[in-house]
């Protein structure tokens, strides 16, 4: 029991890294000194440089096999390009909309986002509640983007939700990718192709100069070695042992993390209606992620027992 409660939290401590790492994109993205390309780019190839130690721990061995490792390097270049275009529109949405809690909640609109798409693109089967947690999370959006009373939804919100369209994307790649490469090389080869696509597009659209890194430099490395490096490893090692349907309610906190960093370190004030828009939002997310299916099995199951007892007892 208290080795599985220990699993658990580390995947808790994985969902505050990541939550927290949306307040370092705020303070990077209003900074003059540093672009956007600029501030992703480094942080993905510190990320994945990060990975390296952590790669021949856990993955050594399986390197052996040249063709696995060939096809995980494609398959991770090809994915680095998606995960690019979502870090990219995250970023830009985070410096429009200023907001850590708002840039970490509309992000994990993906939890919902991806059985959704799944149904609509793939026929996959998906169950009441991912339809009712759509609705739920539309709901909670809409509260999260009044102002004064107002309903606004600008260019950083647009951009935010098009970034979780995109997130959703990467993972249904990863979903249709993910069984015969090597994870951790996986992650390596996407964020190598993500980071130099950012370097580049940093070269041709923006003022690259030191001076202006060194000033981000805490978030850059925050960014980096915390939220790739270390919140990854974590993960890898805390799903191991917890229950699915267990991690991905715990690793969805990372939206609460988002919002608890940004009024702790940013001091910022989503409002009534945006923080029960928030609370709303996360509900669709644990509704999305609650297995119908488990939950009928088990009250068959004890009903079963139920009945079996009775009929012991007479």
């Amino acid at each position: 029991m208290l080795k599985k409660l220990g699993f658990t939290s580390m995947l808790v401590l994985t969902a505050a890294i990541w939550g927290f790492a949306f307040v370092a994109q705020v303070i990077a993205a209003q900074s003059d000194g540093i672009g956007n390309f600029t501030f992703n780019g480094i942080r993905f190839l510190l990320g994945a440089l990060s990975l390296i130690p952590v790669m021949l721990v856990f993955e050594r061995k399986g390197y052996a096999d040249r063709q696995k490792v060939s096809s995980t390097f494609v398959y991770g270049a090809v994915t680095g390009v998606i995960l690019f275009a979502a870090a990219t529109l995250q970023q830009f949405g985070a410096e429009f909309t200023n907001s850590s809690g708002k840039s970490g909640f509309i992000t994990c609109l993906y939890t919902v986002l991806v059985p959704v798409i799944s149904f609509l693109l793939f026929r996959k089967k998906t169950g009441a509640n991912v339809w009712i947690a759509a609705v739920v999370s539309l709901a909670g959006l809409y509260m999260l983007c009044m102002v004064s009373e107002k309903f606004t939804f600008g260019k950083g919100e647009w951009l935010l939700f098009a970034g979780a369209l995109m997130w959703s994307a990467h993972i249904l790649v990863i979903d249709r990718w993910s069984q015969n490469i090597s994870p951790l090389l996986f992650s390596f080869a996407q964020f190598v192709t993500c980071g130099l696509l950012s370097i580049i597009s940093a070269f041709i659209f923006e003022d690259v100069n030191l001076a202006g890194i060194w000033e981000v430099r805490y978030p850059i490395l925050y960014g980096g070695l915390m939220s790739v490096g270390v919140a990854y490893t974590l993960q890898v090692v805390g799903q191991r042992h917890a229950d699915p349907t267990v991690a991905a309610i715990v690793l969805s906190c990372e939206s609460l993390f988002s919002a608890i960093g940004g009024l702790l370190i940013l001091n910022e004030d989503l409002g009534t209606f945006g923080y029960v828009g928030c609370a709303v939002m996360f509900a669709g997310v644990i509704i999305s992620q609650i297995d119908v299916a488990s939950f009928k099995k088990l009250f068959t199951a004890r009903k079963r027992t139920d009945t079996n007892n009775t009929e012991a007892k007479l």
